[in-house]
């Protein structure tokens, strides 16, 4: 039975103030669709990888890769506090496979898991504990972080197994590319934030607060220009979407992109929807949108578009 793949961002931004409200409707109309793909292939199981941002996982030991027996929701940002339904037995024996393919990942049987992982789920199934979901973790934030080639076998490792189970299963990639968040390590972290991110120390109301005035400024300063965050990386996305789109070819899944980089879709997308508050406006071949949009959005979305005297439609075709 072929898996199913939805690749997806996730953002304290989205339950914060400070983003305006048509970028939120576009970011609900481009949710609007994952949802409908999640509904009509109705999975059994649901595997997310996701990373953590030094609220599960903290320096006194932070691995690589781990398989959650159990799981639950922390809470912040908004996000849904609580167990989640994790199969334990599968999630064990998904373990299992993958240390016998010679992938070293751990298991915790008392995850704590944030809005990297709660939010798509909550996005995409209204409650986060819907459906058997196992959690993967993968540690993309405290430093120094593990080859690509080995986050590259632990996700062949885990696929190979799925496959074999038998079972309608939706596996969803939280997270965006290339980006930086504004999080701290043991290299850049003020002495305040290192007893939370080496030791898990709990945060008062006023540094979560602060947290949160602080993400909200990074983003500004980002959509800005300005800041101290590194600047997004095309050369390293464009290798990861062809990595992503032979992955899909030889395993023959189904996959969701939701993006607002009109090259990124016009790359690795055989069809295309175009979506503005919450309806689809314009679907067809990638080569028939790019090549010759006909609704009035869908040109303002090209005209508007970095780069846009780039050639969407040659390179769809």
């Amino acid at each position: 039975m072929p898996l199913a793949l939805c690749c997806m961002s996730h953002s304290p931004l989205l339950n914060l103030p400070g983003p305006p409200q048509d970028l939120l409707d576009d970011i609900e109309s481009a949710l609007t669709k994952a949802r409908g793909f999640v509904a009509a292939y109705d999975p059994e199981l649901v595997v997310i990888f996701s990373p953590d941002h030094y609220n599960g996982f903290f320096y006194r030991t932070m691995p690589p890769f781990c398989i959650g027996t159990a799981a639950a929701g922390v809470g912040d940002y908004g996000t849904y506090a609580g167990p989640l339904n994790v199969p334990t037995g599968i999630a064990t024996d998904c373990a299992r496979a993958v240390l016998e393919s010679g992938v070293d990942v751990a298991i915790s049987a008392s995850m704590d898991v944030d809005h990297g992982t709660v939010q798509p789920l909550q996005k995409l199934f209204d409650d986060a504990a819907a459906r058997p979901v196992i959690p993967i973790f993968i540690n993309s934030v405290a430093t120094p972080l593990g080859p690509l080639r080995r986050v590259r076998a632990l996700g062949a490792a885990v696929g190979t197994y799925l496959a074999s189970l038998g079972q309608r299963v939706l596996i969803i990639g939280s997270g965006g590319l290339s980006h930086d968040p504004p999080v701290p390590t043991l290299a850049t972290a003020p002495p305040a934030a290192l007893g939370r991110i080496v030791h898990g120390n709990p945060m008062t109301p006023e540094q979560r607060q602060a947290r949160q005035v602080a993400v909200m400024d990074a983003a500004r300063e980002f959509a800005d220009g300005r800041g101290p965050l590194q600047p997004l990386n095309p050369d390293w996305d464009n290798g990861f979407l062809e990595l992503l789109d032979e992955i899909r070819q030889r395993l023959n899944l189904a996959v969701l992109f939701i993006t607002h980089d009109l090259r990124v879709a016009a790359q690795i997308c055989d069809y295309v929807a175009v979506m503005s508050k919450g309806r689809v406006v314009e679907y067809g071949s990638a080569e028939q949108v790019f090549g010759a949009p006909t609704h009035e959005y869908t040109k303002s979305l090209f005209a508007a578009a970095p780069g846009r005297e780039w050639e969407f439609g040659k390179f769809a075709a």
